[in-house]
């Protein structure tokens, strides 16, 4: 192993001695750590890492072990199930081969890694800034829109953690847009001054989630006043110094080649090797790498590295595999692998866009630099890239790894790398692997329709959907919720089972929908009317599945029975936390003109849903370059203050809230699972055909449709009542909830369920804990009432409610525990 430290002089002596830097910490420090300078505006010295596989010719065995054992020990910490829900995020370009070991540690998590390198059709997931590096501009760029969009833990790799604040800026862009609870910050490296120590406990509290943090070794940098300009100094001193004619082995692109005498020996030879890489492999963790691409990677190395080992001269001793700036984990793989069948020395270590000075001196980490013209046409422009310690080291060959989008003109020229290999060694190597594009797909499937899908006539509604009917995604209700929340699993990653009402409770929707059948013909004709005044006069109306179809379709109706329109009608999955079905929003823009799309849902809790497709609907059109989208939400009812657009603001029961697929086309919740939904499919749900029998969804739409020519002078008269009020959304609703939450002793705003409709599905779906019901409340919670009492679950009366009813999740959830007494109760 390559030290730090070698026949007692450490490679930051020199360094420390000329500018007064000090490492204080575990006593590892000195050996995983060297100093050098470097000419950077905001900090001069440069922490260079001997295992990191960067700048430091390693064993790859040392490099890769280092990662996977960091990554083995988040696994300990998180967790099996935790860790399977995990996303590993490593950061360009010095840890893109850290975080892929990390992630190989952990086994069960998929790997991302930040790039500076844009990729045409590829939309970005996200982008930060780092704050010290030469170059600062990071994006996210999965293949798989929803990778970083669950709620398991994300694992953020670097090779150190100084500051704070690359990892702080990461957290801060990514959860706003995908909330989580829990963060692990891995380095081999913590050197957080004292100043700096408390600023990540500070930022956990301050967005309310848990940020743990794993390292090889901590300490601290000791910088003496005045330490940047006299770094300054030392570094332009010594660049003079190594100007062609001075001493040293510093070189500029536009000199080397004039600088260097052609050799008067044999030449060296170059050859290129066929790697035959597995087709359709990521080259790494740009766009994402999975554990299922581990296993066929793992499976190809052996050959792979076979063939790289018939390349090398036969009486090799010591030999570099030289990887290329964000390419570390393949070249990685392939030393490690090679260095498992071969006799001879087998180095690692890749080639970086950062400049740092080389001075030939035991005490200095950087001792030569080799500087070749960038090769893989960057975004940024043309510039210098640079090898380090490869220079005089006394390599028998070395092999250049490089991804196929570096494999130009550029690096086979005179001054390019490859040129300045061969000046330093008998036998270079060339060994290209694929580029990987993910592929966008050319077509999106056409909408579903019934009755092949749904028992929804196929006029009423398309639904951008996949059928996953034949996939059992059922699980009692105590296990779903024991998983949601302990972290174990979304959601949406799973369906309750379906609830078969009770003959009495059958007779409760019955009378329900008798009673209230005129009340929602009025509300929906209201918000058809406004919508077609204030939104547009030919909408595209696009309801959030499922709460959300039977309200469009009524729409729809009130839409042909008033005016004679003929509306287009779709519903789309949306899922708390990981947003919009992206690709059922590429379909819309596609057939329909963006302006025109309405959403619909059927009402509003405390607005979750409402600041989620705000959101989603943003992200979607920064990365996609669509405008046009309104992310204003259309409900029938707008208790929680939250849209601008509704029939009422009245908290009352909408009979389709009292069933779950059978009043809704038996149609399940929509499912959002990594290993059925793929980057290029719509989200999935379930067609529950055997149900047909108990199935009233129709029923229910032609009871209200039936009051709409008894409603309509009333409907005229909300509707210019609602178009002269001030609508603008007060969010009362969610500022209920938060003090409901908290007076409860719940502090988790996701387990409050305000109004009718969300109560409902709370004692349906959920565990629930109690029901809070508005004192005098009448027969709209006749049905609440019935179903708190099966379950068990206690219901208390409470003035000054701003709903009709509110219902709690059980906060700290044991297996079993529905009821007051901590029982399930079967229905």
């Amino acid at each position: 192993m390559n030290k730090a430290v070698n026949n007692g002089v450490w490679s930051g002596s020199w360094v420390a001695e000329r500018l007064g830097v000090a490492l204080d910490g575990d006593e590892q420090l000195t050996d995983l750590l060297g100093l050098a300078l470097r000419r950077n505006p905001k900090r001069a010295h440069l922490l260079v890492s001997h295992v990191l596989g960067k700048h430091v010719p390693q064993s790859p065995s040392v490099v890769y072990g280092y990662g996977f054992t960091l990554g083995r020990r988040v696994r300990d910490l998180l967790g099996d199930r935790a860790a399977a829900s995990a996303v590993v995020l490593g950061y360009a370009e010095t840890a893109t081969g850290l975080g892929h070991s990390v992630a190989d540690g952990l086994a069960l998590a998929p790997y991302l890694h930040s790039t500076r390198r844009p990729v045409a059709g590829v939309p970005q997931a996200g982008g930060f800034e780092e704050s010290h590096s030469h170059a600062t501009s990071h994006l996210l760029l999965p293949e798989d829109p929803t990778l970083l969009a669950g709620d398991g833990p994300l694992v953020l790799v670097d090779d150190e953690f100084s500051t704070g604040n690359t990892v702080l800026n990461t957290i801060r862009d990514l959860h706003e847009r995908y909330p989580r609870r829990r963060y692990v910050v891995v380095a081999l490296v913590d050197m957080r001054s004292a100043a700096d120590a408390g600023r990540l406990e500070d930022f956990a509290r301050e967005i309310g989630a848990r940020v743990d943090l794993v390292a090889a070794a901590r300490g601290t940098v000791r910088l003496p006043e005045g330490v940047l300009e006299k770094g300054q100094r030392l570094v332009a001193e010594y660049e003079d110094m190594s100007r062609p004619g001075a001493r040293g082995c510093v070189e500029s692109a536009a000199t080397a080649a004039r600088a260097r005498q052609a050799p008067t020996g044999p030449q060296p030879t170059t050859m290129r090797v066929d790697l035959r890489w597995p087709p359709g492999l990521p080259d790494g963790g740009r766009h994402g790498f999975t554990p299922h691409h581990r296993i066929r990677l793992e499976t190809a190395l052996p050959t792979m590295t076979a063939r790289l080992a018939e390349a090398l001269p036969k009486n090799a001793h010591r030999v570099h595999i030289l990887g290329f700036e964000e390419l570390m984990y393949a070249p990685l793989r392939l030393a490690r692998e090679l260095e498992q069948i071969t006799d001879a020395e087998v180095t690692y270590s890749t080639t970086t866009r950062s400049p740092v000075l080389a001075v030939d001196d035991p005490g200095y980490a950087i001792r030569s630099r080799l500087v070749f013209p960038a090769h893989d046409d960057p975004a940024d422009g043309p510039g210098d890239r640079y090898a380090y310690n490869v220079a005089g080291a006394g390599f028998d060959a070395v092999v250049a790894v490089v991804d196929s989008a570096a494999d130009t003109p550029h690096l086979h020229a005179p001054d390019g790398l490859l040129a300045q290999l061969a000046a330093h060694t008998p036998r270079v190597v060339l060994a290209v692997v694929p580029s990987y594009v993910p592929e966008r797909p050319s077509m999106l499937p056409e909408p579903l329709r019934g009755p092949a899908f749904s028992s929804y006539p196929p006029e009423e509604v398309g639904w951008l959907l996949q059928d996953l009917s034949e996939v059992t995604l059922e699980a009692p209700t105590e296990e779903r919720e024991e998983a949601i929340q302990s972290g174990g699993a979304h959601y949406a990653e799973s369906l309750p089972v379906e609830y078969q009402p009770s003959a009495q409770y059958q007779e409760l929707f019955q009378a329900a929908l008798e009673a209230s059948a005129a009340r929602l013909a009025q509300a929906v004709g209201a918000v058809t009317e406004v919508v077609l005044a204030e939104r547009s006069p030919h909408p595209v109306l696009v309801s959030l599945a499922r709460a959300g179809t039977p309200v469009g379709v009524l729409m729809r109706r009130w839409a042909e029975h008033r005016h004679g329109l003929d509306l287009p009608h779709y519903a789309v999955s949306i899922v708390r936390g990981r947003g919009i079905d992206a690709n059922a929003l590429r379909w819309l823009a596609a057939h329909h003109d963006p302006r025109d799309v309405v959403f619909v849902d059927g009402w509003t809790g405390k607005g979750a849903i409402t600041r989620e497709l705000a959101a989603a609907i943003e992200e979607f059109e920064a990365a996609e370059g669509v405008t046009g989208f309104d992310p204003e939400i259309a409900v029938l009812a707008d208790p929680g203050s939250c849209v601008r657009t509704y029939g009422t603001r009245e908290d009352y029961l909408i009979p389709s809230a009292c069933l779950n697929s059978t009043v809704s086309g038996l149609i399940s919740r929509t499912v959002l699972r990594a290993d059925l939904v793929g980057p290029h499919d719509f989200h999935g749900a379930k067609f529950y055909r055997e149900l047909a029998g108990a199935d009233v969804s129709v029923d229910f739409l032609d009871a209200v449709s039936a009051r709409f020519t008894e409603v309509a002078d009333a409907v005229d008269a909300q509707a210019k009542e609602l178009l002269s009020a001030d609508r603008t959304p007060t969010w009362e609703g969610w500022a209920a909830v938060e003090r409901i939450s908290e007076e409860y002793g719940i502090h988790d705003v996701n387990l409050v369920k305000p109004g009718v409709g969300e109560t409902t599905r709370v004692l349906l779906r959920r565990v629930p804990w109690k029901i809070l019901a508005r004192a005098g409340a009448g027969a709209d919670l006749d049905h609440v009432r019935l179903l708190a009492e099966q379950r068990g679950v206690p219901v208390e009366e409470v003035a000054e409610l701003p709903y009709t009813c509110v219902g709690l999740i059980h906060p700290k959830y044991t297996r079993g525990a529905t009821g007051a007494d901590g029982r399930a109760v079967m229905v």
